[in-house]
């Protein structure tokens, strides 16, 4: 009684292939643990039922939902199911369940070590170096993603390199199998293994793959539109004997390209399942009409999607804000403003989230917060306690001060300079003499960068100085690989220099010592993280499965949101789409109100820029938002030009 026409339906239909495509906040966790219980209901064993999400808190949710169904319903049978749960996991826990079971088939134990991400980028050091690979020439970071983004697709090392194409590919190649020997060696697997191994197990040995098959009869996998190219093999290998799979996503909110998810799984599910049925959720139980009406507006322009039209019993609510602000810093405090004004009404802080596009962006929002005095957590890390930023400000405190030994021994190796921990010892030890000519040369190399630093620091302003350290320490060319991570990073140190122009009116090294104060103090804000009720900040992609009463979302310009990637001259058609699906998963985490901001002058490594609207604002009725003109820009004076 509690399901709406469609979520029934999807609910009943219990037999075959099924394709839930379910629009955002139209419940389709309730629909797929209805889903349970009625196959539970209809007599089919909970052991039987395979439910899969894609993060910790997803199943833990999911599990303790039907756990609640069940537990709840009179009409269960107790004797037989009282001891009895589905199985829900994320995809690599269902990977660690299957390879512990068959781990001899792998040459493991059952108690194999799982890698996490500094364990794999240790390997992959260790690798390089057996291979003979420049550090410098190669960022460590960039050959693990592209093996990872090669074992999402499938492929084992020997595939990749029998298919390398090009220099780069035939190192990372060469780094991989070393990669998987260190890997061996330690009895070990990373968290790309735990899916590829899987998947391997399932296609390679027909006696386990029947085996789970005819365990799990009936497959719930949610989140579909996310899953990579193992996980599809995973998914299909379990559902081959029975074909009861049923699958629930929207093409409209696949986000994660840039790591392996491809929507082509869930655009051809119809291809490969032919007698599959389809079910469309599109009912809203969040957002406003107001909001859906622009959701809707934006995401119809994508060719490559499942049309479908949300819709909501919801009231029309408020118009959508406008925001529109001279600088970065002014759209900041702009936005800061409003959201404590929205808290002075009434509003709860932890249904207020501000979103942007990428991590740098934080940085200003996180100064307009603290200034404001507003209780804030950033989801992720805070923009002063990013490596990459924090080796930056060690270069400067280090070059300051030769004594302060943690901020030495943190960079004196980054980028890599093949100076290591027990040379840094040796250093520490005045033992420097001891150490062999070729060795010395490198630990003067790096005295005398420090000195430059120092000379520059003495001389420049800090945000001349910061482009220095950027430049000459080698950072800005380790990051300028093409990958989104190291992409980011540079993104982050380059938004360095336009925090340290603020101090640039200071003489001598009065404007470097204030920003390395100030930042120090800026990290300092731990004890807000423990109050939940808080304004969350975050990127876009962070926010995705969460939902807000209201929903700022920051930087609306051309060329950030959407968002042009470094160097990069032209956009090709599948970005352009994902950069849209991105703003209706931001605009969809809405229950009561968005507001869109933007900065007419936004200051990028070092240097303001002029900036368009974006595109994405004239895709939205003008009938649907209530605009704002810019106040006086606040501090340094600006130019405005009006568009």
């Amino acid at each position: 009684m509690s399901l709406n026409d469609a979520q029934n339906r999807a609910v009943e239909t219990v037999d075959g292939p099924v394709l839930i495509i379910a629009g955002a906040g139209s419940g389709k966790t309730r629909v797929i643990v209805h889903r349970i219980l009625n196959l539970i209901r209809k007599g089919v064993p909970p052991h039987e039922i395979l439910a899969i999400t894609f993060t910790n808190k997803a199943a833990k949710e999911m599990r303790e939902r039907v756990a609640a169904l069940l537990s709840g319903d009179a009409g269960m049978n107790r004797p037989v199911f009282m001891n009895e749960r589905p199985f829900v996991s994320t995809f690599h826990a269902l990977g660690v369940h299957i390879i512990r079971e068959n781990a001899h088939r792998l040459g493991l134990t059952r108690h194999f070590t799982i890698y996490d991400r500094g364990d794999s980028r240790r390997a992959i050091k260790e690798s390089m170096e057996q291979c003979s690979v420049d550090p410098k020439r190669f960022d460590p970071g960039t050959v693990l993603n592209m093996i990872s983004r090669a074992k999402g697709d499938g492929f084992s090392h020997i595939e990749y390199a029998d298919r390398a194409d090009g220099y780069l590919e035939e190192i990372v190649a060469q780094v991989w199998e070393k990669y998987d020997a260190i890997l061996a060696r330690d009895k070990a697997l990373d968290f790309d293994d735990l899916l590829l191994k899987t998947a391997q197990l399932l296609s390679g040995n027909e006696d386990i793959r029947k085996r789970y098959s005819s365990i799990w009869r009936y497959i719930h996998v949610d989140e579909y539109q996310d899953t990579n190219r193992v996980q599809y093999k995973i998914a299909r290998s379990l559902a081959a004997e029975h074909r009861n799979i049923c699958v629930v996503g929207d093409a409209d909110q696949n986000i994660y390209s840039w790591r392996g998810a491809t929507i082509e799984n869930i655009m051809n599910f119809e291809k490969d399942y032919p007698e599959a049925t389809v079910v469309t959720l599109e009912r809203n139980y969040r957002s406003t009409k107001t909001i859906l009406a622009a959701a809707n507006s934006v995401i119809e322009k994508n060719r490559v999607r499942k049309k479908k039209t949300l819709f909501t019993e919801n009231e029309s609510g408020d118009k959508i804000g406008l925001i529109v602000a001279y600088t970065e810093s002014d759209e900041a405090r702009m936005v800061a403003d409003t959201a404590r004004s929205l808290i002075a009404d009434g509003a709860s802080a932890k249904e207020i989230a501000v979103l942007y596009r990428t991590n740098f962006q934080s940085r200003a929002i996180e100064e307009a917060f603290i200034k404001k005095s507003i209780p804030y957590q950033l989801v992720g890390v805070r923009f002063f306690e990013r490596k990459e930023v924090k080796d930056v400000l060690s270069y400067i405190r280090a070059a300051l001060n030769r004594e302060s030994w943690s901020d030495v021994g943190r960079i004196i190796n980054v980028p890599a300079r093949g100076i290591g921990k027990a040379t840094v010892a040796k250093i520490m030890a005045k033992m420097e003499d001891s150490l062999p000519q070729g060795m010395r040369e490198k630990i003067a190399g790096f005295w005398k960068l420090l000195e430059d630093i120092r000379r520059e620091a003495e001389e420049k302003k800090p945000s001349e100085t910061v482009r220095f350290v950027i430049q000459e320490t080698g950072i800005e060319r380790s990051m300028k690989d093409g990958d989104p991570d190291a992409e980011e990073r540079l993104f982050n140190v380059r938004e360095l220099a336009s925090v340290a122009a603020q101090y640039d009116h200071l003489p001598g090294l009065q404007g470097i010592e204030a920003l390395l104060e100030n930042a120090a103090l800026a990290t300092d804000q731990d004890e807000l993280q423990k109050d939940d009720d808080v304004v969350k900040l975050m990127t876009v992609h962070a926010s995705k499965g969460l939902e807000f009463d209201h929903v700022f979302i920051a930087g609306m310009e051309q060329d950030l949101f959407p968002l042009k990637h470094l160097d990069e001259k032209d956009v090709n058609e599948a970005e352009e789409e994902e950069e849209r699906r991105l703003f209706y998963v931001a605009l969809t985490r809405a229950k009561k109100k968005v507001y869109l901001s933007y900065a007419v002058l936004r200051t990028v490594y070092g240097a303001q820029r002029i900036n368009a609207p974006s595109e994405f604002l004239d895709d939205i009725d003008p009938s649907l938002i209530e605009g704002q003109e810019p106040e006086k820009p606040s501090g340094a004076k600006a130019l405005f030009i009006d568009f």
